[in-house]
C-alpha cells in the first residue's frame, strides 16, 4: 500500500500541538495547591462542568472509538452501528451510582475508586482484588491507546510500517509522560479541554469530507448491497446477540472505568456533575455514529485498499484517500490527524493516572508503607508513572511485531470482562447495605475466575463452554451473572452461615 507522507507544514502544526499539551503541563504545576494526593490525581477542590464536560468526553471516546470502531464498522458494516446505543447506555449505568458516589467522595475525601469499596465494605480482599481488576484492565486499555498512537502515525510518514509504529509510540507515550508528571489531573484536565474540543472538530470534518469524497450513505448501501451485502442488512443470531452483549458488556461496564469514577469524585459539586453527564448522553452521535459511517464508507469504496491489513487501519485508509484529492483535503487531514492524537492521547494519560493512583495509595500505602508522607506518595506515583509507560510501550511494540495482530476491538472487549465483575460492589453496595462484604468478595473473584476461564476455552471445541463461547455473549457477562447471584443468596443467608 502507497503511503503519502505528511511535509514539513504538517508536522510543524502537529508538533506546536505537542509543545502545547508540555506547557499545559508547566501551568499545571505552576497552578498546583500542595504536595498532595489529592491535589496531583483530583485537582484539589474539584473542577467546574466545562472541564468537567471536556475531560470526560476526551477520555471515553479514545483511540478505539476513532480507530477501532472505524476499522470494527470496516470489518462488519452496517452492524456496528449498535456502538451508538451502547455508548449511550454507559450514561445510564453512571446513572445507577454517580450522584450518590459523589456524595460519599466530598464526605470521605475518597481518591482512588478503592477508596469507597474500603470505606463500604473494610475487607482488605475484596479492596485488594478490586484493585487488581481494575490495575489489570487499565493496563490492558493503556495498551490499547499505545497500540492505536502506533498505528495512527503508520502510513503518513516514508518510513516502513513498524519503524513508524515504534517511533510514534516511543515519541507520544513520552511527551504524555512528561506533562502528566508535571501537573498531574490538573494538567490532565486542561489537556482534556483541548484536545476533547479538537476531537469534536475532527469528527465533524472527517464525516463531512467523507460524504463529499465518497457521497451519500444511499450510495455507499447500495454499493455495500452490490458487493458485500453482508455488511448493509441489519443483524440477526449471533449477530444480533453480540450487539446485545455489547449494549451490557459497556452500558455497566465504561460506566466504572477508574478514571471516569475519579471524575466522579473530581466534579465541583453534584450540579456540575448532573450538567456534565446530561450533555455527555449526546456525544455519541457525534462520535461513535461517525465512526461507524466512516467505516461503512471504507468497507464499500475502498476494500480492495484494505485486503491483507489489519482492520484498524481503516481511518489510515480513508485519510490517504481524502489528502490525495487537493491541498485543501491534506489540511483537513492534518486537522483529523491531530484530533485522533489528541483522542489517544487523553485517553492514554486519564488510564495511566489511575494506574498510578491505585499502586501508590491502594497497594504502596495501603499495605506496603501505610506511615508515608503525601509528599513521598506523590513522588512515588510519578515514578510508577514512567515505568508503566516503558513497560507497556514495550509491550505494544513486541504485540505489533507478532504475524497476527490484535485489533482495538478486541482489546476493547477484554478488559471489560474484567471491570464488570465490579457492579455488584459499586452498583449494589451503594444503595443496599445489606450486601455482605463476604459475599461481595466470593461474588466477585468467581465471576473473574469464569471470566478469564474462556481465554482457554478452545472456539472449534464441542463441549459446553465452547457453546458458550460461541454464543456471541462476552465472557465476562456469565461470570457476572454468577457472580451477582452469589452476592445475593450470600447476602440473604443466615449471619451465621456467612460471616461479615
Amino acid at each position: 500500500m502507497n503511503s503519502l507522507p505528511f511535509g514539513p507544514g504538517a508536522f510543524c502544526f502537529i508538533g506546536l500541538y505537542l509543545a502545547g499539551l508540555i506547557g499545559l503541563g508547566i501551568l499545571g504545576r505552576k497552578a498546583s495547591k500542595e504536595n498532595s494526593l489529592k491535589d496531583f490525581y483530583l485537582a484539589g477542590p474539584g473542577i467546574g462542568f466545562l472541564v468537567l464536560w471536556f475531560t470526560l468526553f476526551a477520555t471515553q471516546y479514545s483511540g478505539n472509538t476513532i480507530v477501532g470502531f472505524t476499522g470494527k464498522a470496516s470489518a462488519i458494516g452496517y452492524t456496528w452501528l449498535s456502538s451508538v446505543q451502547f455508548m449511550t447506555a454507559i450514561l445510564v449505568g453512571y446513572l445507577l451510582f454517580a450522584p450518590q458516589l459523589h456524595s460519599l467522595s466530598k464526605k470521605h475525601q475518597f481518591i482512588t475508586p478503592t477508596d469507597f469499596l474500603t470505606w463500604r465494605y473494610r475487607h482488605k480482599g475484596i479492596s485488594l482484588l478490586a484493585t487488581a481488576i481494575m490495575v489489570a484492565a487499565l493496563g490492558n486499555f493503556f495498551l490499547a491507546q499505545l497500540t492505536a498512537m502506533g498505528r495512527a502515525v503508520e502510513g503518513l510518514t516514508s518510513l516502513p510500517p513498524e519503524t513508524a509504529f515504534f517511533w510514534g509510540v516511543i515519541l507520544l507515550a513520552g511527551i504524555m509522560l512528561l506533562y502528566e508528571t508535571l501537573g498531574g489531573f490538573r494538567a490532565v484536565a486542561w489537556t482534556d479541554l483541548i484536545q476533547g474540543g479538537i476531537l469534536a472538530v475532527g469528527f465533524a470534518v472527517l464525516l463531512a469530507l467523507a460524504f463529499q469524497t465518497f457521497g451519500s450513505p444511499r450510495e455507499t448501501t447500495l454499493l455495500l448491497l452490490e458487493n458485500s451485502p453482508e455488511k448493509a442488512l441489519p443483524p440477526s443470531g449471533k449477530s444480533l446477540r453480540s450487539w446485545i452483549s455489547f449494549l451490557l458488556l459497556l452500558g455497566i461496564g465504561a460506566a466504572l472505568y477508574p478514571q471516569a469514577i475519579q471524575r466522579i469524585y473530581a466534579a465541583k459539586n453534584a450540579s456540575t456533575l448532573r450538567k456534565g453527564l446530561a450533555v455527555m448522553a449526546f456525544m455519541p452521535l457525534f462520535s461513535a455514529l461517525v465512526a461507524t459511517l466512516v467505516g461503512v464508507m471504507v468497507a464499500a469504496h475502498l476494500s480492495g485498499q484494505m485486503e491483507g491489513n489489519p482492520s484498524d487501519t481503516a481511518l489510515t485508509v480513508m485519510l490517504r484517500e481524502i489528502q490525495a484529492g487537493s491541498t485543501f483535503g491534506y489540511v483537513l487531514v492534518v486537522i483529523i490527524f491531530t484530533a485522533v492524537l489528541g483522542a489517544i492521547m487523553s485517553t492514554g494519560d486519564s488510564a495511566l493516572l489511575s494506574i498510578s493512583s491505585m499502586l501508590t495509595k491502594d497497594i504502596y500505602a495501603g499495605f506496603i508503607n501505610p506511615d508515608a508522607s503525601e509528599k513521598v506518595l506523590t513522588r512515588y506515583g510519578k515514578i510508577i508513572s514512567a515505568v508503566l509507560v516503558i513497560l507497556l510501550a514495550w509491550a505494544a511494540i513486541q504485540l505489533n511485531s507478532l504475524g497476527e495482530k490484535i485489533s482495538l476491538v478486541q482489546l476493547l472487549g477484554m478488559k471489560f470482562d474484567m471491570l464488570i465483575q465490579l457492579a455488584p460492589a459499586f452498583m449494589l453496595g451503594i444503595h443496599w447495605k445489606g450486601l455482605r462484604p463476604s459475599a461481595v468478595f466470593v461474588g466477585m473473584t468467581t465471576g473473574l475466575i469464569i471470566a478469564l476461564s474462556f481465554f482457554w476455552v478452545p472456539a472449534e471445541g464441542a463441549g459446553f463452554l465452547s457453546l458458550l463461547k460461541n454464543s456471541g455473549f462476552h465472557p465476562g457477562l456469565f461470570g457476572l451473572l454468577v457472580n451477582l447471584i452469589l452476592c445475593l443468596l450470600l447476602s440473604f443467608f443466615p449471619k451465621s452461615q456467612s460471616s461479615n
